[in-house]
């Protein structure tokens, strides 16, 4: 007998629309997660009311108003945890408009779980949309719907945030999103690795291939194409490069019309509604962790906080990885993939795939709520196949922040800890923001557009600190060191421009 303070995931619910096909509605933002947040409720199976029931719902924060001064082009309703309780005639108590990032799903589940064991919650709701397809498109006709909304009612908006990801000096010299971010650190771990540009867009490239296959099949992907490692890895002009070592086709794909939505009840409350056993799916562990900033990880390709965050959850559930059946690793770009298999010694065609969705490059990066999309995908599995396992890795910012979740049928004992937060690592690299002269190149990328290309380094000083700078592609031994795609420990000289920034030219 279950106890009934556990708190098992009952009902999950995906929707999407691709621009142009049939049946196509543009829905804003609230309107298609509406949609998932139906479908999940649907998906219960219950005999009584679930919207009812409902006492906390979380709106992921959408891409499109994730940092400071960024706002949906339509706007939007002036509570949006409140229109989405709306769309499903729902009246949570607790209402909460997440942080950014591609862990909050993750993070969430293992709140709510906490607080429906603690008997502070009966059934507590997380869900997202993200329309950056459809409002592209309705831009690009030049129509203007009105998406805002006057629900009124307070919720409990927990910021944008992204303290300790955004770093001004990398921003200033031209790495200033994800792309050239992970590009970096993605260079890193190929001078690590002794690889050059073609042989590592190859291994990126039969990474992705099985990718492909899972987005192909999957009804919910917005790119649902099957590429052979060759086409991912092979530049064209449909697949240029968009930043080192990055062909177009393999980062990740925002834009998307895809919603997700995930219902988490107490065993107690499952019952009196009348959710049938065989839709539980039980919770085992939930973890998550924080990274250092970028410039001050020691190794720039390292990713030690996701490391930890899938140990400690496999060590919380009692299980191993050759114990998960299906797995699902955050796709943004190849290195958060990468940095698991290098460490768990997967490969790239490990017969239980590496994603269930077809990842973020081919499925589609549904901005902070992709994790969503891998938890419904987790528990469908979980539910047809009894007794088996899934792992779900969760990644926000630039490899910033991790959380891991394991998911079954089996039923979890919460009568312990299944929740845990790792602490932060505190052995980061001195940083200087000081002028310099010299600097050893550690790993860099050359952002490529169609109004010209930049080089971004990362490197160390004279005294060892880290520093940030630009590479002079105007000067040719320079611009042959760095498009050669092997500058790493070139020693520069380096020049401040009137902009600030620290010029760096091969000596």
């Amino acid at each position: 007998m279950v106890a009934d303070n556990t708190p098992v995931i009952i009902g999950v619910g995906q929707y999407s629309e691709r621009v142009g096909e049939p049946g196509y509605e543009a829905l804003s933002y609230m309107d298609l997660g509406g949609q998932a947040l139906a479908a999940a409720i649907a998906n219960a199976g219950a005999i009584g009311q679930v919207a009812d029931a409902i006492d906390t719902l979380a709106a992921i924060r959408a891409f499109e108003m994730s940092r400071p001064g960024k706002e949906p082009p339509f706007g939007g309703p002036d509570n949006i945890p409140g229109a989405l309780a709306k769309r499903v005639g729902a009246c949570p108590q607790r209402l909460i408009l997440s942080p950014t990032g591609g862990q909050t799903n993750q993070q969430y589940v293992g709140e709510f779980a906490s607080a429906i064991a603690a008997g502070d919650s009966q059934c507590a709701v997380i869900v997202g949309s993200e329309v950056i397809s459809t409002a592209l498109a309705l831009a690009a006709k030049g129509e203007k719907p009105d998406w805002s909304e006057a629900i009124g009612g307070e919720f409990e908006d927990r910021g944008y945030g992204i303290d300790g990801m955004m770093e001004p000096v990398l921003f200033a010299h031209g790495a200033t999103g994800a792309i050239p971010l992970y590009a970096i650190a993605e260079n890193a771990r190929r001078a690590k690795l002794g690889k050059g540009l073609e042989e590592y867009r190859r291994d990126i490239g039969e990474l992705f291939e099985p990718f492909t296959r899972v987005a192909a099949a999957n009804p919910h992907a917005a790119a649902p194409v099957e590429r052979s490692a060759e086409q991912l890895a092979t530049v064209t002009d449909r697949n240029r490069i968009v930043a080192e070592p990055y062909p177009r086709m393999t980062v990740a794909r925002d834009q998307v019309n895809q919603a997700a939505a995930i219902i988490i009840a107490s065993a107690g409350k499952a019952r009196e509604l009348g959710v049938p056993e065989d839709k539980w799916v039980h919770i085992h562990a939930v973890t998550s962790g924080t990274e250092l900033e970028l410039s001050e990880r020691p190794d720039l390709s390292a990713n030690p906080a996701s490391i930890a965050s899938v140990e400690r959850a496999l060590e919380i559930a009692g299980k191993g990885m050759e114990d998960m059946a299906f797995l699902d690793f955050y796709s943004c770009f190849a290195i958060p993939v990468f940095n698991q298999c290098d460490h768990f010694g997967l490969s790239a065609n490990d017969p239980r795939g590496l994603t269930l969705t077809g990842g973020l490059p081919f499925f589609g990066g549904a901005g902070n709520n992709y994790s969503a999309h891998a938890i419904c995908e987790a528990v469908e599995r979980v539910r047809a196949h009894r007794g088996q396992f899934a792992l779900v890795g969760a990644n926000g910012g630039w490899m910033s922040k991790y959380a891991a979740g394991i998911y079954s049928a089996e039923p979890a004992d919460w009568s312990g800890q299944r929740v845990a937060a790792l602490p932060k690592a505190s052995n980061g690299v001195a940083r200087s923001n000081d002028p310099f002269d010299q600097a050893t190149v550690e790993s860099y990328t050359i952002n490529h557009s169609r109004t010209g290309s930049d080089a971004v380094w990362i490197g160390r000083n004279a005294d060892g600190a880290r520093v940030v700078g630009n590479a002079d592609l105007s000067d040719e031994a320079t611009r042959a060191a760095f498009e050669s795609g092997e500058p790493f420990g070139v020693k520069l000289n380096v020049t401040r421009d009137d902009r600030g920034r620290n010029i760096g030219r091969v000596i």
